[in-house]
């Protein structure tokens, strides 16, 4: 899609995309390194306001005001440059900001243009700037698409300085799953860039201009996911340390110097994070060069995920409390109450109170009262101890009757005792039938460290794709089953079903277990409110959480008793 130009429009209204020039006109098609330099004079030679590059056609005359479709009202323009043009409107259906990019149907690009935005909008992932609609009508092309007006460009984030270790890891982490989402549906970005990237209110990262960017520049490649790799691998590579990882300026950041070549991000600036400094490298040197220093290279998203995943966590920082004031001591003398105790060393003569007047009423009503409280504590006492002595007698009457023989310990229930778990089988009726079945044994192996994971989804209800997934328990022999205690990461929602006492073998259909019972949390202890004997369980997974920006399940320990 036509996107805005960043020396034209605030950082606050980062919905638009890059601004279109007449250099982007030639196509590229002969690797990442051509590409690269072409972005570079793209996205920082050109300001607001450009011309029209010749040989194109002229771009419609539109204002401020005009309505396309009867429906997007355009409020201003963003960018005029090289035939296309970008506003920023209403949808005065829905009554919301979006983002609309218009060119002549007539246009080089016109129908490559058109294509790449249906294709986008297909996928519907959350993590790119949605496509809203595609049209061509009038002699006119426009794509509407999302306005994200609390969004930062990554290349604001980057101004002050880089990116604090779990910030980076983060924003890794989401922009690699993301893409490599895209690349199984098909679909390349080419110009993935720190203009492209954007960091919502809520700390999600988004990615915008996914296949139209390309198309509106006619750039292809023929290795389109080695392409996206190295892109993420220089997004990330300037988060660590605020530097472009080409010898060329780009994005308002500092190359690297001349005739130096790739260096790693831990021996551009200190303190940088070892892990993802790895990292940044392998995605970056992805053509089989790889240094010495670093792990095998990573030449495709999925690649990149799977490193991630091998990573070792980066947690937040731990929040810096403000120690609180010392308390103040304040020194009252007599005669001085509400004002601050006079200096050390400074005298003050305090007047003495004049002594206090009693009347002879006042002392004889001071003793009668006296006598009152005396006599009523006294009653009080005898009334209490009168009521401890007859519920005594009470007491011992009971134990005579209830317990002649003087035990009166009621019966302990029997501890509960574990039950192996012989083998589990991951499940998945509404798919292919298996479900990440490498690390099943994982949900019994007693280490909280290690966990079996469901593949990630568009939505925590499974992408509203199936009602869930689970694991099948073979207890090896029927027992009767107490409770099933499952640990998760992250707030899952369970359910516990069971498989008739008389089967001879594992059911493999859903209808063949029945629903015990259900709950929710990190830690899920599952007890049936009827005596359960069962050889086969199935713990059934109806809602995942959120995990680095994606929905997935994992469950890290299960464990049965009687």
């Amino acid at each position: 899609m036509a996107e805005r130009s960043t020396a034209a429009v605030d950082v606050a209204d980062n919905s638009g995309d890059e601004p279109l020039t007449a250099e982007a006109d030639q196509s590229t098609a002969d690797g990442v390194a051509q590409n690269r330099e072409r972005d570079t004079d793209i996205d920082e030679a050109q300001g607001s306001g450009g011309t029209e590059g010749p040989g194109k056609a002229s771009p419609p005359e539109l204002h401020s005001g005009h309505k396309l479709a009867r429906r997007y009202r355009l409020e201003e323009c963003v960018t005029r440059l090289d035939g296309f043009s970008s506003w920023r409107a209403v949808d005065e259906k829905l009554r919301r900001a979006v983002g609309v990019h218009v060119l002549p149907a007539d246009h080089a690009r016109a129908r490559s243009v058109l294509a790449a935005a249906r294709s986008s909008a297909l996928l519907g992932d959350p993590r790119f700037v949605q496509v809203l609609d595609a049209v061509e009508e009038n002699d006119l092309v426009y794509v509407v698409h999302e306005w994200l007006p609390d969004a930062v460009e990554l290349t604001a984030l980057l101004a002050p300085g880089p990116l604090e270790p779990h910030d980076a890891y983060q924003m890794v982490s989401q922009i690699s799953a993301a893409m490599a989402a895209a690349h199984r549906e098909g679909l390349a970005h080419l110009r993935l860039n720190p203009n492209a990237v954007l960091r919502t209110s809520s700390g999600q990262w988004r990615i915008r201009g996914l296949a139209v960017n390309a198309a509106l520049r006619g750039i292809s490649s023929d290795t389109p996911q080695r392409t996206d790799t190295e892109a993420v691998g220089a997004l990330l590579y300037a988060a660590l340390t605020q530097r472009w990882p080409y010898e060329s300026d780009a994005y308002g950041l500092s190359g690297l110097p001349k005739d130096v070549g790739l260096i790693a991000p831990d021996q551009v600036r200190a303190g940088v994070h070892r892990g993802l400094s790895e990292l940044a490298m392998r995605a970056l040197v992805n053509d089989g060069a790889t240094a010495s220093r670093h792990e095998s290279a990573c030449t495709t998203p999925e690649e990149l995920v799977r490193a991630i995943g091998e990573m070792p966590r980066i947690r937040p920082p731990e929040p810096a409390f403000t120690a609180p004031p010392e308390y103040q001591r304040t020194t009252y003398q007599q005669g001085t109450y509400g004002r601050p105790a006079p200096h050390p060393g400074a005298t003050h003569s305090v007047p003495a109170p004049p002594p206090p007047l009693q009347s002879r009423t006042g002392k004889a009503l001071k003793w009668a009262v006296s006598a009152l409280l005396i006599a009523a504590l006294g009653l009080g006492s005898w009334q209490l101890a009168d009521a401890l002595m007859d519920q005594g007698n009470k007491s011992d009457d009971t134990n005579q009757t209830q317990t002649p023989d003087g035990d009166d310990k009621k019966p302990t229930p029997p501890a509960s005792t574990p039950i192996a778990i012989s083998s589990a089988h991951d499940f998945d009726p509404g798919g292919d039938g298996e479900e990440k079945p490498g690390d099943i044994d994982k949900v019994y192996d007693n280490s909280p460290s290690t966990y079996w994971q469901t593949d990630y989804y568009l939505s925590a209800d499974f992408g509203r794709l199936k009602s869930g997934v689970g694991v099948i328990l073979d207890l090896g022999k029927v027992h009767e089953v107490g409770k099933v205690t499952v640990s998760f990461v992250g707030d899952t929602s369970v359910e516990l079903l069971a498989a008739s006492g008389d089967a001879s073998s594992q059911p493999t259909s859903f209808d063949a277990y029945t629903k015990v019972t259900e709950g929710s949390g990190t830690s899920v202890t599952l007890s049936p409110d009827e005596s359960l004997k069962s050889r086969y369980l199935l713990v059934w997974l109806t809602k995942l959480p959120q995990i680095d920006g994606e929905w997935r399940g994992r469950v890290a320990d299960i464990k049965v008793t009687s």
